[in-house]
């Protein structure tokens, strides 16, 4: 998939504020430093599209892209990060529950984890919740620039075998590189073909 268009259309922070569409959404959402808007931005071909900031836990917002004039990429606020305050992190994990729960046109959600670390439990925990409310996930495993090319495969074995203890069927996942733009092409063509799959019903 070429993406030829990508506009920021709306913030907001309850669902019921989200675009009066029936467009598909992909919503992508992570621990805070994921990397997260430099990927979006990779996969949009624009710089600054979403905002990146040397400082954790910049997105506060439920952020709508529209893409080709077709689907919505969908950019949620991280999770994890200490230094929000505990009302913050409430408001935060409401509306973000809210969107997950009650959002009829969210077609998958993307989680973003940072390949050089140990499975983390507060990904794992996330994980199991989106499975348990029967929202389909990939796993889109982020700065992969940032370990030796032959460390990438055990990383994501590694994580793979994490989840095997909850899984009987093991999620779609990618592996990108936002400095390398890595991985981006895989990512939007799969997209494109739920797409297409969905227009097909």
């Amino acid at each position: 998939m070429n993406v030829a268009h990508a506009e920021f259309v709306v913030s907001n922070t309850k669902v019921e504020s989200c675009p009066k569409t029936k467009m598909p959404e992909y919503a992508f959402i992570g621990r805070s430093n994921v990397g997260k808007s430099s990927l979006i931005n990779m996969l949009c071909n624009k710089k600054k599209l979403a905002k990146t900031s040397s400082r954790p836990g910049k997105t506060q917002l439920i952020n709508h892209f529209l893409i080709n004039k077709k689907w919505y990429l969908v950019d949620l606020p991280g999770y994890g990060y200490a230094r929000a305050s505990k009302t913050q992190k409430k408001t935060f994990q409401k509306f973000v529950v809210d969107y997950f729960t009650k959002r009829k046109e969210l077609v998958s959600a993307f989680l973003l984890i940072d390949i050089r670390h140990e499975p983390q439990p507060i990904d794992l925990h996330f994980l199991r919740w989106l499975g348990e409310n029967f929202i389909p996930f990939s796993i889109v495993f982020t700065k992969a620039d940032k370990i030796k090319e032959k460390e990438i495969e055990t990383k994501v074995n590694d994580y793979l075998d994490a989840l095997k203890a909850d899984w009987e069927s093991l999620p779609q996942h990618f592996v990108t590189s936002s400095e390398k733009r890595m991985g981006g092409e895989t990512l939007l063509n799969y997209i494109q073909q739920i797409n297409e799959s969905i227009e097909k019903r």
